[in-house]
């Protein structure tokens, strides 16, 4: 299976250039102390729209011809990805379609709306969502640009790791979480042909391990019944990001609800930024001690920061 190569992924930071945000690298001496080891956290939690995915959707967005451009994008999503698809075509001067599930929490249609895209709701499942985003492609022509299954998109994605190895030289160990694969595979991408020594670790909740178990057996085995507070990471893998996985990840651990609050929470407090439960994954990974850490200097993705605040996970 084809995925994208580390061209594509300088072409898409060209592309994106003066859309994106090149975000800011923040360390933390307390959480240094406590891992033995220099970490160095890259912070979508200050891109556009509050989270990497905006980085894929402004390079597949801006990636399409003037003809097909003009017939607008559409996607089905009920999270980030809506987001930014819709502020990226907002910036391109075409229309933008997110059908979402009727269960979307209202904050996210808000978000998708205040960027200027049409909603198109739909049932709660997988099933309702293709069949209502086919029949919308089918009215209207738009080009869908699908969360993570898009060549283009895995190349937006990957230009933050870029960013990342760029800005601190040495790092030998890089980590990112891993839902549908498509900022795993393009960090693992960007990394495997950017640093001569850096490893790619990916992190996900024990309670959504479908990429640890398909790794381990070596084929896709689909996420069936996701239980986890990182609802970032409640997709399954498609055969692309398993490709890239596959060949460019060294591992996949698996991260417990508890420590995943805990490692939230633990960034909040002692690096004053706010971050969501999926961007904590892969800090909630070192602190159970899944990968060694000590002496070692560590680049993480904080992949986003849209959180809820009216359900924090430690309010009682």
């Amino acid at each position: 299976m084809h995925y994208p190569t580390i061209d594509d992924i300088h072409e898409a930071a060209k592309r994106i250039r003066g859309h994106a945000r090149r975000t800011p690298v923040l360390t933390c001496r307390g959480i240094d102390g406590r891992l033995e080891a220099e970490l160095f956290f890259k912070c979508e939690n200050f891109q556009r729209v509050g989270a990497f995915k905006f980085r894929g959707a402004c390079n597949a967005v801006f990636s399409l011809p003037e003809e097909e451009a003009r017939r607008g994008v559409l996607t089905h999503s009920s999270g980030n990805h809506g987001a930014a698809l819709a502020l990226a075509a907002r910036l391109r001067g075409i229309p933008a379609t997110v059908v979402m599930p009727s269960s979307a929490p209202q904050v996210k249609r808000r978000a998708v709306e205040g960027y200027g895209a049409r909603i198109v709701l739909c049932e709660p499942t997988l099933a309702s969502r293709e069949s209502t985003a086919a029949a919308v492609i089918a009215e209207t022509g738009a080009a869908l640009v699908h969360p993570y299954d898009n060549d283009r998109v895995i190349a937006g994605q990957g230009t933050a790791a870029l960013e990342l190895l760029d800005e601190v030289p040495g790092l030998e160990l890089v980590l990112a979480p891993v839902g549908g694969g498509g900022l795993a595979s393009g960090t693992a991408i960007a990394t495997a042909h950017t640093s001569t020594i850096a490893a790619v670790v990916a992190a996900e909740p024990a309670g959504a391990d479908d990429a640890y178990r398909s790794l381990q057996a070596g084929r896709i085995i689909p996420q069936t019944n996701p239980q986890t507070i990182a609802d970032g990471l409640r997709t399954s893998l498609c055969p692309r990001t398993f490709a890239a996985i596959r060949d460019h990840v060294r591992e996949i651990v698996t991260v417990d609800e508890e420590t995943i609050v805990a490692a939230m929470r633990l960034v909040w407090e002692r690096m004053k930024i706010v971050i969501e439960p999926s961007s904590a994954v892969p800090l909630g990974a070192l602190l159970a001690g899944k990968v060694e850490t000590k002496g070692l200097r560590i680049g993480i993705i904080l992949s986003g920061g849209n959180v809820d605040l009216d359900h924090l996970p430690w309010a009682k």
